[in-house]
């Protein structure tokens, strides 16, 4: 249409198809979902966390966060066999190596992390069974000299797969038709990454003692203040398909988990002062971390279900394309 001309028909208005909503809403179910990806998140960042204490000459931290790890992995592929309903299907999933599948792709990035995590925290706790409590296969010589190698090199695994695994489910979500997920791909990686750090800071703060866990204060400040400003700058940019985010009940979670969030890395910078500090800064991380998955997800639902957060970002692409293949001056 060119400029100044008037529209024969009015604009179409915002419909379903028979009542339906144009795509499908996530069949995703809580709590599963949301506490599998928070669990990666945790499980991911705590590897790389386990890694950076011992750099720092903080072994007991690093002792804490292997098993974070470990037992974060091992917990969150319980829940995704929940979400799945049963155990087969999971497995089925590994039967394919699909580099374009953010499926794909996270069943082997949770396997290889699992393994990884496992191994290493095992290494990390078996010295310190009584002989009389420790498996037969761990007295072994052969047994007892290769396991601290072998935990190390897991331990190393682990901090390649670390950053994969809290930041890979940023991708499944993005990877969707989902409005409000889809249209934010530029910024849920830096919103699960700076979440997964203050998930394992936190846990690393409530796990360790306080003379110890200076590495774990550190991470969570910092995971809170990247979650918080990748937050405000997908609002942001997002507009109209940014609603969600702020509205009904998808907006209460998401502005809980922020004040959560902004509070528990607020208190991770003094916690170092007082035991109480630190279980108010740890929980309140614990539970921003927690309660921006489950308003993620809201917000994924909330988004499918209403055909504007669809047409308008369809309309303005299009419209937009059409603009472009106008020659200057017609």
């Amino acid at each position: 249409m060119r400029r100044g001309e008037e529209p024969m028909v009015p604009e179409a208005g915002f419909r379903s198809y028979y009542g339906q909503p144009i795509i499908k809403a996530p069949v995703w179910h809580e709590p599963h979902m949301p506490v599998y990806l928070y669990l990666g998140g945790l499980s991911g960042a705590a590897a790389t966390m386990a890694a950076v204490a011992g750099l720092a000459g903080t072994p007991r931290l690093a002792l804490t966060a292997r098993v974070t790890a470990a037992l974060g992995a091992a917990a969150g592929a319980g829940f995704l066999v929940a979400e799945l309903g049963r155990p087969e299907r999971f497995l089925n999933m590994l039967r394919v190596f699909k580099p374009t599948s953010p499926m794909s792709m996270g069943s082997w990035i949770l396997a290889a992390h699992s393994g990884a995590t496992g191994l290493a925290a095992a290494s990390a706790l078996a010295p310190l069974l009584p002989a009389r409590r420790t498996p037969a296969f761990l007295r072994a010589p052969a047994v007892a000299a290769v396991l601290p190698v072998a935990g190390d090199a897991s331990a190393a695994a682990a901090v390649i797969t670390g950053p994969l695994m809290a930041t890979y489910t940023a991708v499944l979500l993005a990877d969707t038709a989902v409005p409000a997920w889809h249209e934010a791909r530029k910024e849920l990686p830096f919103l699960f990454a700076g979440s997964a750090l203050a998930s394992a800071g936190a846990a690393g703060m409530l796990t360790t003692p306080r003379a110890a866990a200076a590495p774990a204060r550190v991470m969570g400040a910092l995971g809170a203040a990247v979650e918080t400003a990748a937050g405000a700058l997908m609002e942001r940019r997002l507009g109209l398909v940014g609603e969600p985010y702020r509205t009904g009940e998808a907006g209460r979670r998401m502005r809980v988990a922020r004040a959560l969030t902004v509070g528990g890395g607020l208190l991770a910078v003094v916690a170092g002062r007082s035991r109480v500090l630190t279980a108010l800064s740890g929980a309140a991380l614990t539970a921003g971390a927690l309660y921006t998955r489950f308003g993620l997800l809201a917000a994924g639902r909330a988004s499918a279900a209403d055909p504007r957060y669809t047409v308008v970002p369809q309309r303005l692409r299009l419209e937009a394309g059409q603009a472009a293949s106008v020659p200057a001056g017609s």
